[in-house]
């Protein structure tokens, strides 16, 4: 997946999320009286010298999922939204374009904080900005509340330049490992890890996962004993984890990042690229006993 430019074709794609009550129910704006039309002068406007910055979120296939935007730029900040397809819930889609979006902002754009809001009523967006670790905002400037003056119940949420949204020491109680690596100039980096030294178990058995199209889920299942290292050599592949200590997911796309796995954990992969590697060093040889396949036997193994 990537950003580009808006094109002209993705209209009817874009139309399709603005007559979806699903993806617009709970937007203020009333998406629903938009016509093709709108969606085509939206698009020539964004190519034609708008202010504000508006970027379409396209699979590997260049296919249109979505647009994300930065609006209001001024004095520094700027104001962020994104909207995406059904088609592209739940596929990395909204967080991708996210961090791709804010990573502009704060790199490209060299601003110094960007903010949005969701009506509290709109519970998969806040769920979806909270579980990143995003957090409630409570100093919105007041010239950018008055911009929605008469609009109650409106959650806000801001990132500064230097925040690092992305950064977490733990997953699902999980502990995210940094891999040692040594790079060498002009001649990439060397990573590595060690039984024992590095991970907290003998290595018996590694083995890798390859050639997975985009979006494409596997895993779903959790081990009793096994104990387990992933981490992502080449792509990105997002990493949802559930355990007694909750449910909570991390982006697999560095080399030197990886997350142990001691305890017993579901889990599902999302290729959020497609051609990613997945890598598993793993603390006993392979045992088919030794898996739970079923979610609801999993919850009451968990529990029990």
């Amino acid at each position: 997946m990537h950003l580009r430019q808006l094109e002209l074709r993705d209209a009817p794609l874009m139309l399709e999320w603005m007559h979806d009550s699903s993806v617009v129910g709970l937007l203020r704006t009333d998406f629903a009286s938009k016509t093709l039309s709108d969606a085509e002068a939206f698009i020539s406007a964004s190519l034609n010298g708008c202010k504000d910055i508006h970027l379409a979120i396209a699979s590997d296939e260049d296919e249109y999922m979505g647009t994300v935007s930065l609006r209001d730029i001024e004095n520094g900040s700027a104001e962020f939204a994104i909207t995406v397809r059904t088609k592209a819930m739940g596929r990395g889609y909204s967080w991708y374009g996210m961090k791709a979006i804010l990573q502009k902002a704060f790199d490209e754009l060299d601003l110094n904080s960007v903010y949005w809001c969701v009506s509290r009523k709109n519970t998969r967006a806040v769920r979806f900005y909270d579980k990143h670790n995003f957090h409630e905002a409570v100093d919105i400037p007041p010239v950018v509340l008055k911009r929605y003056e008469g609009i109650d119940d409106l959650k806000w949420y801001s990132v500064l330049k230097d925040d690092d949204f992305d950064a977490k020491e733990t997953v699902a109680g999980c502990k995210v490992v940094h891999i040692k690596t040594i790079p060498t100039v002009d001649a990439g980096e060397l990573s590595f890890f060690e039984s024992d030294h590095d991970i907290p178990f003998d290595i018996k058995r590694i083995y890798y996962i390859s050639k997975v199209p985009e979006g494409v889920r596997r895993g779903f299942h959790a081990h009793k004993e096994l104990k387990q290292l992933l981490y992502c050599p080449y792509g990105r592949i997002q990493l949802i984890l559930e355990n007694a200590g909750g449910r909570e997911e991390i982006e697999l796309y560095d080399p030197s990042i990886g997350v142990l796995i001691d305890q017993p954990t579901w889990r599902e992969m999302l290729w959020l690229q497609k051609d990613s590697v997945l890598c598993v060093a793993a603390s006993d040889y392979y045992d088919p006993a030794d898996y739970i396949r079923d979610y609801n036997e999993f919850k009451d193994y968990i529990s029990g």
